[in-house]
């Protein structure tokens, strides 16, 4: 289960984001960062059950780096003041549809699905939707699945995409930048024992979303 210690940690390095203090504190840190490794570690076991493309994946491939890239960055803090990882084929660098589980105190989420493609795939998801629209519609249509995420409201084009007609059934979909969907959590639920099942409950509750953009994208 995530501990209540890794919360603590980030809600101290976001009042102390300076290498000075995370220096002092770097046990804090490797205990934290440890413990989502074995989150993420009991997570791959659980989703492997329904999603066989993620069994034995090493955790340490799947959780984010805490080292925020600065170069080119206003904001100059060396540190990400969350910790989350990305399950999915080949780990958090292929980026294929997956699942992701986020740690930040005051803001904790799953989320699942393929976010923000690149132009190329962007379009083989839009094709799949236009030509299976039927099929689309009633994975995330489905009662279930909306009383559980809500509808798809990713960022989206104002007006539809290029080569897909205004009057399609599906255009609103076809608007969309990302396929993604999230669900919230509590800090009682995320130190909960039980956390690890709700986060796999969500993911399963994904699956059918994963499974069309996977095949959209082979």
């Amino acid at each position: 289960m995530l501990a209540k210690e890794t919360l603590d940690f980030l809600k101290k390095l976001e009042k102390n984001n300076n290498r000075e203090w995370f220096t002092a504190n770097k046990k804090l840190f490797e205990n934290a960062n440890n413990n989502v490794i074995a989150v993420t570690d009991d997570l791959i076991g659980r989703i492997s059950k329904f999603d066989p493309s993620v069994a034995g994946l090493d955790p340490k491939s799947c959780v984010f780096r805490i080292y925020r890239d600065v170069r080119f960055a206003k904001d100059k803090s060396p540190y990400k003041t969350n910790l989350g990882a990305f399950i999915a084929p080949g780990g958090k660098k292929t980026m294929s549809p997956g699942y992701y589980f986020h740690v930040q105190p005051g803001m904790l989420f799953a989320a699942a699905g393929k976010h923000m493609p690149d132009s190329s795939e962007l379009l083989k998801i839009r094709k799949a939707v236009a030509a299976n629209t039927k099929d689309f519609r009633k994975i995330v249509e489905a009662k279930k699945f909306v009383d559980r995420f809500g509808e798809l409201h990713d960022e989206k084009l104002s007006r539809p995409p290029k080569g897909f007609a205004a009057d399609h059934e599906a255009v609103e979909y076809l608007k969309l930048k990302s396929f993604t969907v999230t669900e919230e959590f509590s800090a009682k639920d995320a130190t909960s024992k039980d956390y690890p099942k709700m986060l796999v409950e969500s993911f399963k509750a994904s699956f059918p979303l994963i499974e069309f953009l996977r095949k959209a994208l082979s």
